[in-house]
């Protein structure tokens, strides 16, 4: 198994052909969306926004959230029921590994739980078309 980095997104490219413009506000939220090497929430997003500039409001990271997600710039996921936390839609698929006591997530890939999951919707017949793999665990404690 290996982490899979996710490659820089061009969000603002990506804003632009969907006829979408770019203020001040929205270049901030997607340079901290570009330069996040986690799945942060939107109050997370709020609260590195709001260092940079006090004037960015909670509404507008939602709402340039909702824009990314609508043109499939990044991906929402709702680990474990928590809040909505998100990431780059670019790059390799890959699954999460849920730290349950911190909340990290930690990006994975594995050839063999592919060909796996491949296998068993074969013989059940079936075609993956998409999935989504998330793990939930603590680490091991060394004793």
């Amino acid at each position: 198994m290996s982490e899979t980095p996710n490659p820089d997104p061009d969000y603002e490219t990506a804003l632009r052909r969907a006829g979408v413009r770019i203020t001040r506000p929205r270049r901030i939220i997607l340079g901290i969306l570009a330069d996040a090497g986690d799945h942060p929430d939107a109050m997370e997003i709020f609260r590195r926004a709001v260092e940079i500039d006090r004037g960015i409001s909670l509404s507008t990271v939602y709402r340039t959230m909702k824009l990314l997600e609508g043109i499939g710039a990044i991906h929402r996921h709702a680990f474990e029921g928590g809040p909505s936390r998100f990431e780059p839609a670019a790059g390799e698929h890959h699954d999460h590994l849920i730290d349950i006591d911190t909340g990290d997530v930690v990006e994975f890939q594995s050839d063999r739980i592919e060909q796996l999951q491949q296998e068993i919707a074969r013989s059940l017949g079936y075609e993956i078309v998409h999935h989504r793999l998330e793990l939930y665990g603590r680490r091991l404690r060394k004793q």
